[in-house]
């Protein structure tokens, strides 16, 4: 038997002032959009903005329905936008927020296993790393890679 260790690191910010510029305005952005979500059930709020290699930002949120399994989430919302609109184009960075009764939430706001798949697709894609900036009142993780998020993910050397 063999023991395998698997390291993540996490940048941790206490607010958004302490973030690079460039990372504070995409935050600003997924924060923003939370406004504009349909999550009538839920109440939960969920922004997201995407920085393409191209220097486009795409935008994009929650979408909730009543037969819940219809519903997507704002990370593979924005994520579909980009790939649909910027083919072309590979993620940079993705920032997700999250607000409830029209406040950001305490705990930085983390993607779903789903939503994870599909951004380690994305990488896969364009075969690089996506830098992934996760929003709360409390505290803002900084992860350099999906890796960080999904570790031994499923991929096309899986198949």
């Amino acid at each position: 038997m063999q023991t395998t260790e698997i390291r993540i690191v996490v940048q941790e910010f206490e607010n958004i002032e302490e973030l690079p510029v460039a990372d504070r305005n995409l935050l600003l952005e997924a924060r923003r959009i939370t406004s504009q979500a349909y999550a009538p059930y839920s109440g939960f709020h969920v922004g997201a903005a995407i920085l393409l290699d191209n220097g486009q930002i795409v935008l994009g949120n929650n979408q909730e329905n009543s037969a819940y399994p219809s519903g997507l989430c704002a990370e593979r919302v924005t994520l579909f936008y980009a790939n649909a609109s910027y083919p072309n184009s590979a993620v940079k960075t993705i920032a997700i927020s999250a607000s409830k009764n029209g406040a950001l939430v305490e705990e930085p706001v983390k993607p779903c296993g789903g939503c994870r798949q599909a951004l380690a697709e994305a990488e896969l894609r364009f075969e690089n790393s996506i830098r992934i900036i996760l929003d709360g009142r409390d505290k803002i993780l900084v992860l350099n890679g999906v890796e960080s998020l999904l570790p031994l993910s499923f991929s096309k050397k899986s198949l």
